[in-house]
């Protein structure tokens, strides 16, 4: 399934800057940066559940936030991109 996370880290102390490239690690491990704080995920539910957990446990609940939007499987026909392509296929074929 398709997931888009999107997130908000308060970078005003040494501490926050540190979340906030925690919380882009954890991101990239699962998917691609589609914008700065925006990526999209191609994950199983476990994964899903996994991916929760590591940014739950990184983020300040007091002075961050994540949301994760769930585009399901069929999210191809719910994207529309205008402009400059950066991303790639995630569900395509992939050679390194």
């Amino acid at each position: 399934m398709m997931i888009l996370i999107t997130y908000d880290v308060n970078t005003q102390t040494t501490q926050g800057i540190k979340r906030l490239s925690k919380v882009a690690k954890i991101c990239k491990n699962y998917g691609q940066r589609v914008q700065n704080s925006v990526f999209e995920c191609l994950v199983d539910a476990t994964q899903f559940v996994m991916l929760k957990k590591q940014l739950s446990d990184v983020i300040d609940q007091e002075k961050d936030s994540v949301r994760y939007y769930t585009l399901g499987e069929q999210y191809k026909n719910k994207v529309e991109h205008v402009g400059k392509e950066n991303g790639i296929d995630m569900s395509g074929t992939l050679i390194c």
